[in-house]
């Protein structure tokens, strides 16, 4: 697969997309480019798009109008067998976690390595299945557990494993942490950033989760008003005047982890200090 000039340096890249349902828009005239190596998270209100636009990446979503270039090349554009090749290089964590209830953890790992892999022998597909397991944070004998055996936790690092399966260079995360309560979501955003680290993945990532922007993401991405309206870091948002950003990381919500953060922020520099 050839890459276009820049597809090194942004794996993702948005442009001129509009999605509608009816009447209804969605996005107008949206941009947006992923950094390689990143952890992007993309943030907006109820009802801004943004797992439209994550499915619209993906090519779940047909839009309406603009180009989507995944790893340099265009994917609204290409056709089904192309696409097929640039899909292997992505893996998706979906809301919820889209496990198959009837099959176990590792055979639902299984799923995206018998549709791109189908030559792999049945005993290299399990073996690959249960390492992914142990890469997600599981004990091996999680993948012969079904899902319903799982804790929410569990199912949410089941479903990780799955999106690991192919060796993706992309990470599609959609509210991972959500459900998960304060330690199993700091656990989940520290595995998040390792396997970043270690992997050198790239990483689009919906949450909400103020915790989550502050403690792993790169850059964030804020949807409003039908387009992104504005890509950075934390600190280069806050410099901003838009209402929504300033109501989103300076409300109740917004003080409190600051807050949370600042204190300790200074309990690590008097320990330091006294030691």
């Amino acid at each position: 697969m050839s890459e276009e000039p820049g597809a090194q340096d942004y794996p993702i890249v948005v442009e001129g997309l509009r999605n509608s349902f009816g009447p209804h828009v969605i996005h107008e005239d949206l941009d947006l480019k992923v950094r390689r190596g990143e952890i992007l998270g993309v943030v907006g209100g109820s009802g801004s798009g943004k797992s439209v636009l994550m499915r619209s990446i993906i090519g779940l979503q047909i839009p309406d109008e603009g180009d989507i270039r995944i790893l340099g090349q265009s994917i609204t554009s290409a056709e089904p067998d192309e696409q097929i090749g640039v899909r292997s290089h992505w893996g998706v964590l979906f809301q919820g976690g889209a496990l198959f209830s009837t099959l176990t953890v590792g055979e639902n790992v299984e799923v995206p390595l018998k549709q791109f892999y189908p030559e792999l022998s049945d005993e290299l597909r399990e073996e690959i299945a249960r390492f992914k397991v142990q890469l997600s944070g599981l004990s091996e004998d999680a993948a012969f557990k079904f899902p319903s055996e799982l804790s929410g936790g569990m199912r949410k690092r089941a479903a990780l494993a799955r999106a690991l399966a192919l060796d993706p260079e992309l990470l599609f995360l959609d509210e991972p942490t959500a459900g998960l309560d304060p330690i199993g979501a700091a656990a989940f955003d520290a595995l998040t950033r390792e396997l970043k680290e270690t992997l050198g993945l790239t990483i689009f990532l919906i949450t909400h989760d103020l915790d989550t922007l502050y403690e792993i993401c790169d850059r964030v991405a804020v949807i409003a008003d039908k387009q992104v309206i504005a890509v950075g870091t934390i600190p280069e948002l806050l410099a901003t005047d838009h209402q929504w950003i300033q109501e989103y990381f300076n409300g109740p919500r917004g003080r409190a982890v600051k807050a949370t953060r600042n204190r300790l922020a200074g309990m690590d520099k008097s320990e330091v200090t006294e030691a």
